[in-house]
């Protein structure tokens, strides 16, 4: 195995996205936080975990996740609600992605790797960001209950994401940035909101005298192959659809650039679950989240003032920076969980990227590929590959 190669290949991804960013991230590791003024970088792993479980968050806040997300969506849901509000959100969100969701997704990305893989098995190339480009964009659309181009989708998502990343970037305000961020959002919700003619012919809620007069609960089986309801208004959808396109089209192709470098596919017969987890903490495809204190309180023991710009950086946390991924002697589940939050604040969809992911290097492992050519995005919100070409060895 070479650890090595990969490990160089995936740093081009955080080195050409935000050179200044990752390298100040990079000095300042050492240190389990550090304060730069009025920001406070958490790195060591209670650092990260206190302050998404001991720290109350301003979930509007500029620079922030959700402050982003709010001005995407006019108000996205999950960002901006607290309390009983923002529990029963997530708590709808967490069952229309648990076991039984993930079942009935599960044939719309599995459908699209048995498409877009098929040229690998006559010898011809293939970008992996494309496929995951159109796996993502089909799996949101599907959760959405939408009609749309998957790619579509996945272009107005990305586009919409990097536009608000870099609209929150430190530094003086362009309005240049603020007006792409807001043609890119509308672009995104012209294609989430229903149609009029959709809603006008939505049936309407029935009677009580139909719904004792209903015929019987579907059997498991047909609940499985049913759509999924699509979420209550274009904010949720927005949200989700951002969130799940632009972390598998920047995941995927990075998990699978690693594994053909350092010869991992073996694995995937061997230890699936293990190599999946593994993959999934190093590249860590959300590697910060930028929140903000809504009053005061302390991050492994230092103090936090209301208003402090937290930066909780994930990459560290799981030790992605100095740790490969090892199959055979994983990371504990409590850390590599940590890719996806912890607490309160833990990403519902971490079921569906687990098993997404699986499958599709469950997919790509008998052609035993490798990357003959690969650039690095510079424009993307997450740091990953604006183009990955692969190609088989073994057809």
């Amino acid at each position: 195995m070479s650890h090595a190669r990969a490990r160089r290949r995936d740093r081009q991804v955080y080195l050409r996205s935000h050179p200044v960013l990752f390298a100040l991230m990079a000095a300042a590791r050492r240190r389990p936080t550090t304060r730069i003024g009025t920001t406070v970088l958490a790195h060591s792993r209670s650092a990260f975990t206190d302050g998404l479980t001991r720290i109350p968050l301003d979930r509007t806040a500029e620079g922030t996740t959700g402050g982003a997300a709010g001005r995407l969506t006019g108000g996205g849901l999950l960002f901006d609600q607290e309390g009983d509000d923002h529990r029963g959100s997530r708590r709808d969100l967490a069952e229309s992605l648990g076991a039984d969701g993930v079942a009935r997704l599960r044939p719309v990305w599995t459908d699209v790797l048995d498409r877009r893989l098929k040229p690998l098995a006559d010898g011809d190339p293939i970008d992996l960001v494309d496929v995951a480009a159109e796996l993502s964009g089909a799996t949101a659309a599907a959760l959405l209950g939408l009609t749309v181009d998957p790619l579509e989708l996945a272009s107005a998502a990305r586009a919409a994401a990097a536009a608000g990343a870099r609209e929150h970037l430190p530094g003086l305000p362009f309005p240049r940035r603020r007006r792409a961020a807001e043609q890119a959002a509308a672009r995104l919700n012209t294609l989430l909101a229903p149609s009029p003619d959709a809603r006008l012919n939505a049936p309407l809620a029935p009677s009580p005298d139909a719904r004792l007069n209903a015929p019987p609960a579907p059997s498991p089986d047909a609940r499985l192959n049913a759509p999924l309801a699509p979420p209550p208004d274009t904010g949720l959808a927005a949200m989700l659809a951002v969130a799940a396109i632009n972390t598998t089209v920047a995941g995927l192709p990075r998990a699978a650039a690693w594994c053909a470098d350092a010869d991992l596919w073996a694995y995937v017969e061997t230890a699936p679950e293990a190599l999946t987890g593994e993959l999934l903490r190093v590249t860590a495809p959300t590697p910060l989240l930028p929140r903000s204190a809504a009053a005061p309180g302390t991050i492994a023991g230092r103090p936090i003032r209301r208003g402090d710009r937290l930066i909780l950086i994930t990459r560290h946390a799981v030790n992605a920076h100095n740790h490969d991924p090892s199959p055979t002697a994983p990371a504990p589940p409590h850390v590599a969980q940590l890719v996806f939050g912890v607490g309160p604040h833990a990403c519902p969809g971490a079921r569906l990227a687990r098993t997404q992911l699986l499958d599709a290097l469950t997919a790509l492992a008998p052609y035993r590929p490798v990357v003959t050519r690969a650039r690095a995005s510079r424009r993307s919100a997450l740091p990953g590959w604006s183009s990955l070409i692969i190609t088989a060895t073994t057809c």
